[in-house]
């Protein structure tokens, strides 16, 4: 995973609530099991048309939200089934940060498991958020994790809750997988004791 500290980045503005994962990830996608190539499906049934082409009306179609890392959604984002594969998705398309009043709680875990940063705001903040960004298109934001601020041009300062450990995961770039190999050389020499005390395991 990509380490994680203080971000910069443009920020999209996505105002619907109840944002499903069959609407970050449509079904019929869910055939691989890398974590790369889902971007390009990322929301397809609202981001192109029968034809192929762009849906101009789509929010993230906006030219100016073109190379946005960081998502404004509206609240119980990645409501639904359970396919960790849409937070493959969100962040195989570039965002690192998804700021939303709440998530769905699978959802809510994958995507730190995937080098995403959710972010729980007030509704009264998604809105101020969500305000700047429909005055200013193409405004970028800085989030501070060490220091877990939210930051804006507009003079807007937000400050989040996350679990310590999370934190520095997503600093230190660990997954589950990359952390627990922190302690391989414990981890071996357990094994080689335990083949010697209970060979029967072994």
């Amino acid at each position: 995973m990509d380490f994680l500290n203080v971000h910069q980045g443009i920020a999209a503005k996505l105002d619907r609530t109840n944002v499903d994962t069959d609407q970050i990830i449509p079904k019929q996608f869910l055939k691989k099991t890398s974590k790369t190539g889902y971007g390009k499906h990322l929301f397809t049934d609202w981001r192109y048309l029968e034809d192929g082409s762009d849906n101009t009306d789509f929010e993230l179609n906006n030219p100016a939200f073109k190379g946005a890392s960081i998502l404004v959604a509206g609240d119980n984002f990645g409501c639904g089934s359970s396919r960790e594969h849409a937070a493959w998705s969100i962040g195989d398309y570039g965002f690192q940060v998804v700021i939303s009043t709440s998530f769905a709680d699978i959802f809510f875990n994958n995507c730190f498991k995937n080098g995403i940063l959710p972010i729980i705001v007030t509704a009264d903040e998604l809105s101020s958020l969500m305000d700047e960004i429909g005055k200013n298109e193409g405004v970028q934001f800085s989030v501070d994790l060490e220091n877990q601020k939210i930051s804006t041009p507009g003079q807007i300062e937000i400050s989040f809750d996350i679990d310590p450990f999370r934190k520095e995961n997503l600093q230190k770039g660990l997954d589950e997988i990359s952390w627990t190999l922190q302690y391989i050389d414990q981890i071996k020499k357990f094994e080689e004791n335990q083949s010697k005390r209970e060979p029967w395991l072994w």
